[in-house]
């Protein structure tokens, strides 16, 4: 049995994200019951939730939307039906025609898309698709709301002699219209209407000349209103068959609505299951919203959130064009118990509630924002211990109020608790705080408890790195700018970069350098070591990254390359074929020429066609029969192949003779050669100085011989020093 206490769903702010949902609902009821959503405490019950959630999810991706569900409101008409004698309006007959319409149009489009729609429609195919209502409300109601003249033979023989007891009156008030105008007893208006009936406008003077009832005055008395009596009496005649008509509409009102009663209970259910959708539905769009998936269920005791969402978070920066840091965690057997450590205000407390949160909206039937690799498992109870929760009314402090939550959390806590902890043992003194915070741990641990804490405590640090299925997590900070980079790296306790934090805000060095000196020199150490493997730490997940943007560079360098080989390796075979074709017609070419050498010679025309013909037949033995379709596809490509290589064999050509124009060899400056300067033969390696120079020649002494050599076959090496 699943049962998570309403101080969680508080702690997890899980109460914003119904409201957030129920703002999707498209029916008052759907958005009532949303609010009123909790944990599921059956299993099979939660997992069908999500099954319904995840199917109606589907249905905005694929052709085969889920029809409107939307409705009117019939609690009030449910509970007229419930006593007897009564009857409804027409107006809450439609609506009874309309839910049920509603209502059967799905039943039967689920069952349509059964493949789609497996889980959805295993819940509707219980609804039971009936037209009896909707037909006998069709039977006497027509399209604009009123009762039918056929509904009865006594409706429809009252009507009609009211219909012609209409045009009586009509007749007999035109006749005395006429009349007492052409007497001039009549106003320039001649007639006006007074509840609901024609009367005359009588001048007020002439008001004892007109025979029938008055019915009212004008405001200046000048026009009195009079009904003719003769209108008069069909009028009364009138009202009494109006009364008669209104007595058979009530009549068969109740018939109608005593043949509906016995659906009662099948109202009940439509309406109930038009709700249900309505939160599925609304469930849908939430998870739609934030690209929200149904992880998988797994009956290990291990639970992976691979880049998670906090659903708060991320539609609020979402709404504000902000970046959301997702974060990895995963708690399994072999590490039960994560330790999160780092600088405040560096992300610890959010991916605690990420955790949190994601876990109970699982719980309750709602998809999540994670990868589609994470992995769920169901906790029988969440417990939770986050912010700062000074009670004025029952007079506890903080710490009081936090080991008031321990006490509850030592007596419920087991193998399938997940616990969260925000800065665990704050609000007494850090040493004694501190031990008792590690007891506490412990107890946890000795539980196989699963959980999640953040903390400042070293000695919390310490524990999680001694014991064995207990890791230490930090949030990387940027040891630069000191800003927070919202990434958890596990496997490593993190330091609060305390003094560092404070040099930034502007704190005295002087200071800071006091405060060292006040706490032990173990402490410090300690701190600064934990600071410098997080530096290290964040170097090399740069280094890592920057080597994964190196890596997806170049194969997509080699995919390029790829692409490139392949286009020349089409070329290459294209310009392959197209010699080849060129050597046959110069193979061919050159057969016809022995022939027609050989017929030079001995003029023998019929040796000649005979030759010509076989080598016609040889050729054509070659060929392949292909249609005129193809031969033109074929024609054309060796076409543009040419085309294309005559112009790169021009522009190849171009480039030669260009070449050679240009090829002008330069002459290479010699510098002119003087008295000392050293110097060797082009052909030697030998180094000697100028001893003198005469005629185009040069003594050049080599230290133990001289030698005298023609200037033009020595080069220069350096100048007399």
């Amino acid at each position: 049995m699943i049962n998570i206490h309403n101080k969680t769903l508080q702690d997890l702010e899980f109460n914003t994200v119904l409201e957030q949902v129920s703002e999707l609902c498209i029916t008052p009821l759907g958005h009532a019951k949303v609010l009123e959503i909790s944990p599921f405490k059956i299993k099979d019950d939660l997992v069908l939730s999500l099954q319904y959630v995840n199917e109606y999810l589907s249905s905005f991706y694929n052709d085969n939307r889920i029809p409107n569900h939307g409705f009117d409101d019939i609690n009030k008409e449910l509970k007229f039906i419930r006593i007897e004698n009564t009857f409804l309006e027409v107006h809450s007959l439609k609506k009874l025609v309309s839910i049920s319409l509603t209502t059967n149009e799905i039943v039967k489009f689920l069952k349509k898309f059964e493949d789609y729609y497996p889980n959805l429609n295993s819940y509707a195919c219980h609804i039971e698709v009936t037209k009896e209502i909707i037909e006998k409300v069709d039977n006497i109601v027509d399209r604009f709301g009123d009762i039918k003249d056929d509904a009865s033979a006594l409706l429809l023989s009252t009507r009609q002699t009211i219909n012609k007891l209409k045009g009586k009156i009509n007749q007999s008030f035109a006749s005395a219209l006429n009349t007492y105008h052409q007497l001039d007893y009549l106003d320039d208006i001649r007639e006006s209407v007074v509840d609901n009936k024609r009367v005359l406008a009588v001048k007020a003077m002439h008001r004892r000349k007109v025979i029938g009832a008055i019915m009212g005055s004008s405001k200046t008395g000048s026009i009195v209103y009079i009904e003719p009596e003769t209108t008069l009496q069909y009028s009364r005649e009138l009202n009494n068959l109006e009364f008669e008509e209104q007595e058979e509409i009530v009549r068969i009102l109740k018939e109608v609505t005593n043949f509906i009663r016995p659906f009662l209970p099948l109202l009940i259910k439509y309406q109930s299951f038009l709700v249900e959708l309505d939160v599925i539905a609304a469930k849908a769009k939430y998870a739609k919203s934030m690209n929200a998936i149904l992880p998988k269920i797994t009956e290990e005791r291990s639970m992976l959130l691979r880049d998670a969402y906090h659903p708060l978070l991320y539609l609020s920066n979402l709404e504000k064009k902000e970046k959301t840091y997702p974060q990895t965690i995963e708690l399994k057997q072999d590490s039960r118990i994560i330790v999160i450590s780092g600088p405040n205000a560096g992300g610890k407390s959010i991916t605690l509630k990420t955790v949190g949160l994601l876990q109970v909206m699982v719980q309750s039937g709602f998809l999540i924002p994670v990868h589609e690799r994470s992995k769920i498992f169901l906790f029988d109870r969440i417990l939770s211990d986050i912010g700062d929760n000074q009670s004025i009314e029952n007079h506890l402090s903080t710490y009081s109020y936090r080991l008031k939550q321990m006490n509850y959390f030592i007596k419920k806590c087991n193998k399938n608790t997940l616990f969260l902890i925000d800065e665990f043992g704050t609000g007494s003194d850090p040493e004694l705080g501190g031990a008792l915070a590690e007891t506490f741990l412990e107890v946890f641990y000795e539980r196989e408890a699963f959980g999640i804490i953040t903390t400042h405590y070293s000695n919390l640090k310490l524990l999680a790195n001694e014991l064995p299925y207990m890791e230490n997590a930090n949030m990387l900070f940027d040891e630069r700018s000191l800003e927070p980079i919202y990434k958890l790296v596990i496997g490593q306790a993190g330091s609060s970069f305390t003094f560092e934090v404070a040099q930034k805000n502007g704190i005295p060095y002087s200071l800071i350098n006091k405060s060292k000196k006040k706490i032990e020199r173990g402490k410090v150490r300690f701190d600064a070591t934990i600071a410098k493997l997080q530096k290290e730490r964040s170097k090399l997940e740069k280094t890592g990254e920057s080597l994964k943007l190196n890596e997806k560079k170049k194969l997509a360098e080699a995919d390029k390359l790829e692409a490139i080989n392949e286009k020349v390796q089409k070329k290459l075979e294209n310009y392959q074929e197209l010699y080849d074709s060129n050597q046959r017609l110069i193979y061919l070419g050159q057969k016809v020429n022995d022939l027609a050498e050989k017929f030079f010679d001995n003029k023998q025309k019929k040796e000649l066609m005979s030759d010509l013909f076989k080598l016609v037949q040889i050729e054509n033995s070659k060929r392949k029969k292909v249609s005129v379709k193809q031969k033109k596809q074929t024609k054309a490509k060796e076409l543009q192949v040419k085309k294309e290589a005559d112009i790169k064999v021009e522009v190849i050509r171009k480039k030669k003779k260009e070449a050679k124009k240009k090829a002008v060899i330069p002459e290479k400056i010699k510098p002119v050669l003087k008295i000392g300067d050293r110097v060797r033969m082009h052909d030697g390696r030998a180094v000697g100085s100028i001893d003198k120079l005469e005629k185009g020649k040069a003594v050049v002494n080599y230290g133990i011989f001289t030698t005298n050599v023609n200037i033009e076959m020595l080069e220069f090496v350096e100048a007399e020093k």
